[in-house]
């Protein structure tokens, strides 16, 4: 029997101690969990820093680095700092040492890196050793020049190879989700089916039981199947909640794509073993005749001024799109006469909160919001342009009304100034996998005594 432990969904979110503490006693052989994802947007990724504040990871990973310790397994984590990038991982391993140092402790630290030099990608590209996902932009030299972070997803081979160095600790860089937990049991002999199938359900911790917030989840392995346990008091795994989690980040409920083939959990069965446990068999893994990474990469696309004005006026609420874009063409008139700049240098949005900010015109639910905040986003090429097109916004979000003939209105502005310069924005800019010859190809491993 294999036996991983996961102590949330990712490092920065909290786990429940005394589920830590059962999990502890009941001797995993690794204790693995995520550090982050692409979910908060490109902007971690382009910057190559954690989302997640310090103190709080610190906290957490010290309290993971001893029930390690105390459990006598390797304690692995994958996507360091939120975005895996080389940044983001050498800031973890600061973060480690410093616990260590002021425990008076010492410990084998393996540390795999997924960060790809453009080059590379480019000399993959011109190799025809690139193939686009489905939608993927088109790429080309000075566009993956451009990038300030380029990562590959590392799959089990590679975590297998930091394990195999004998490390008790493993911070890697970005890694599918599932990879870091699937690993350990693929090395010890247990079919990838079940193994990469329990790594997709116990990815995120708690979240495939009934209270997702709980943290602490068990897995184990045996023979053919596996049985998932979630560790705190009030959290129940049940048939339902397991098989959902295949729903989670996934286009497809039974299809799982990973680095070397594909996870078939068509003919999977989910038994209740009691009011806790639920038991999986029938998972199978389907190999790829190649072996291919997933590519990901961020870079700036403009610096971002944004103006936020609230609006309280029934008509005005009622109105409120054609107001916006009433302003839009106004406002981008004016930038066009007014500045040096051509169409090509600057965007004007301005985002209805409280009417359909988040979906925009495929919004479906109509109501009658008693107030809509306006706000007005520059991205522009330079920040001084896009500084200045957002005062030349200004006035239309403080005053400008539905008709000509109607006096002029006020709005309000929740502070002053009403500008915000919010620097560089960055937008993802690759969707492709790389074929590689050796998984290791593409990363490095760099074993360090702390």
């Amino acid at each position: 029997m294999v036996r991983v432990l996961i102590p949330s969904g990712a490092l920065g979110l909290g786990y429940d101690h005394d589920a830590l503490e059962r999990g502890i006693a009941n001797k995993p052989d690794l204790i693995a969990i995520d550090g982050g994802s692409t979910d908060s947007g490109p902007s971690y990724l382009g910057r190559g820093v954690s989302k997640y504040a310090r103190s709080s990871t610190k906290l957490e990973w010290a309290g993971l680095m001893d029930a390690a310790r105390r459990a006598r397994c390797p304690l692995v984590i994958g996507t360091a700092g939120t975005c895996g990038a080389g940044r983001a991982v050498d800031w973890l391993v600061e973060i480690t040492q410093e616990i260590l140092a002021e425990r008076g402790e010492t410990a084998k630290i393996a540390v795999l890196k997924s960060d790809q030099p453009a080059n590379r990608v480019v000399d993959a590209l011109g190799a025809n050793r690139i193939t686009p996902l489905t939608p993927a932009p088109d790429i080309d030299a000075p566009m993956l020049e451009s990038c300030t972070n380029i990562v590959a997803l590392a799959g089990v081979e590679q975590i297998t190879c930091a394990l195999d160095t004998g490390a008790d600790i493993v911070i890697a860089g970005r890694t599918t989700d599932t990879a870091i937990i699937a690993a350990l049991p693929i090395a010890k002999g247990i079919d990838p089916g079940p193994a990469w199938h329990a790594a997709k359900i116990g990815e995120c911790g708690a979240l495939c039981a009934t209270n997702p917030q709980s943290g602490v989840i068990q897995i184990d392995w045996e023979g053919a199947a596996f049985t998932l346990t979630p560790l705190a008091d009030d959290a129940r795994a049940t048939p339902h909640t397991v098989s959902a989690h295949m729903l989670y980040e996934n286009a497809d409920p039974y299809l799982l794509h990973e680095p070397g083939g594909t996870l078939d959990v068509t003919e999977a069965r989910y038994d209740a073993l009691d009011d806790t446990r639920v038991r999986v068999t029938g998972s199978v893994w389907r190999k790829a005749t190649g072996y291919n990474v997933k590519l990901e990469g961020a870079r700036v696309a403009g610096y971002q001024t944004v103006v936020l004005a609230v609006v309280r006026d029934p008509h005005y609420v009622t109105n409120a799109a054609t107001w916006a874009k009433d302003i839009i063409a106004k406002c981008t008139d004016k930038a066009l006469q007014r500045t040096s700049a051509t169409a090509d240098d600057f965007t004007i949005e301005i985002r209805l909160i409280g009417q359909n900010s988040v979906l925009g015109d495929l919004e479906t639910r109509v109501a009658d919001p008693v107030e809509i905040g306006a706000l007005g986003l520059v991205t522009a090429k330079t920040p001084e342009l896009a500084n200045e097109i957002g005062k030349l916004l200004n006035p239309y979000l403080l005053h400008h009304p539905l008709t000509r003939e109607e006096e002029v209105p006020t709005f309000a502005f929740p502070f002053s100034p009403a500008e915000i310069d919010r620097g560089p924005v960055y937008e993802f800019c690759l969707n492709h996998v790389m074929w590689l010859d050796d998984p290791m190809d593409a990363f490095t491993l760099e074993v360090l005594d702390a």
